[in-house]
């Protein structure tokens, strides 16, 4: 009798958080559904050498929707953004390139043909035949776990060239990462050997059934899960601003951090510019060592719908100029479009749209094709 009784209050507290749920999915689609996105976070965690970093989840397959779209992403056994898999013994007579950067790289809110580096493994097929372009950009990613990916996986993939695509939040979450950080003399230095926010808490989520289903479908459960992880995120932004303001690194881009959009009123602290600058030096002299020629890309901020301002900071440029480091502005690519071009997607959380990504292939596929014309001569 009471294991019936037992078993009936359990299945009415099941149909009660049913109908509570049913009911706050509908309130939601009525009145937020334009400005809630179903963009699902799919990490876990790799190895690459003593650093345990996130990545997408390998073999797998899911949708990002918004007001303005859905778009599938298709992983490969790696976690990249790639339907076919890489071999780390490069075929013979194959010209490679690495991509590596955060969501803009990854391709959010673009289709999975139509990433700078799909386009552009396409723009030099028609011109330098067996071309693959490995696309290892990661949501949330700072130029610290960048340069992680680069020295310890993406190396074995012996790439011909590496293509880093810098975006304004990677100031901030260089910061955040604390995988790295500079010592009294400004050389850079290695802080510790993991970083994985949130992945824990995703490796569990994801092994109940129906959750993935609910992460690209309920605008409900989204909009619930993306408040959370915004206030979690707002917090460990504020630990470490607090941690920075105590070793006196001050930096003043806002406590609250970003992952995908950045305030065009935003300032860095020299630190902040010191230490992206350093991370991206230490890439450029690895592939230098390595005769890899390397490329950064410097992919703009959205201030308004149809304008676009860039992510380089003047002290950031003079560091690249004086290392000798090859970059493409975001002037270059995209001035004569300026109040006119859909540049980023309008809502949702304003990635480069798709018509950047070709821009920024055309430049890239230009630039490598001039190059070995160059060589040949």
């Amino acid at each position: 009798m009471r294991l019936k009784t037992a078993l009936s209050n359990i299945a009415l507290m099941i149909f009660s958080l049913a109908i509570a749920f049913a009911i706050g999915e509908i309130v939601v689609r009525l009145l937020y559904k334009d400005v809630t996105v179903l963009f699902p976070r799919y990490h876990t965690d790799y190895q690459y050498g003593r650093y345990t970093i996130r990545g997408t989840r390998p073999d797998a397959e899911f949708w990002h929707t918004s007001i303005d779209g859905s778009w599938q992403f298709v992983t490969n056994s790696k976690g990249f953004r790639n339907i076919k898999e890489f071999t780390y013994n490069k075929p013979v007579n194959t010209f490679r390139v690495l991509s590596l950067g955060d969501s803009h790289t990854q391709g959010h809110e673009v289709r999975q043909d139509f990433t700078f580096s799909a386009i552009l493994e396409r723009f030099l097929n028609q011109h330098k035949p067996f071309a693959e372009v490995i696309n290892t950009g990661t949501s949330g990613f700072s130029n610290a776990e960048e340069l992680v990916l680069l020295e310890n996986e993406g190396l074995k993939y012996n790439p011909d060239i590496v293509v880093l695509a810098f975006f304004a939040n990677d100031f901030e979450d260089n910061m955040k990462s604390g995988l790295f950080g500079l010592d009294s003399n400004n050389r850079l230095i290695e802080k510790k050997y993991e970083h994985i926010p949130g992945v824990h808490i995703q490796n569990f989520i994801y092994s109940i059934p129906l959750v993935q289903w609910l992460s690209e479908n309920s605008y409900f459960y989204s909009l619930f899960f993306n408040s959370t992880w915004k206030y979690f995120k707002l917090k460990f932004a504020e630990q470490t601003a607090m941690q920075a303001n105590a070793n006196n690194n001050t930096h003043t881009a806002g406590a609250g951090g970003f992952e995908f959009a950045v305030s065009t009123s935003a300032t860095y602290s020299d630190y902040q510019i010191d230490l992206a600058a350093a991370l991206i030096e230490r890439m450029q002299r690895f592939c230098a060592n390595k005769s890899i020629r390397f490329i950064v890309v410097d992919i703009p901020i959205m201030p308004s719908l149809y304008h676009f301002t860039s992510s380089m900071p003047a002290a950031l440029r003079a560091r690249l100029n004086k290392a000798h480091i090859e970059y493409i502005t975001s002037e270059s690519l995209l001035q004569k479009f300026n109040g006119a071009a859909e540049m980023h997607v309008p809502h949702g959380y304003n990635h480069i749209s798709e018509f950047t990504h070709t821009l920024i292939a055309q430049e890239l596929g230009h630039r490598i094709l001039l190059s070995s014309i160059t060589a040949k001569q």
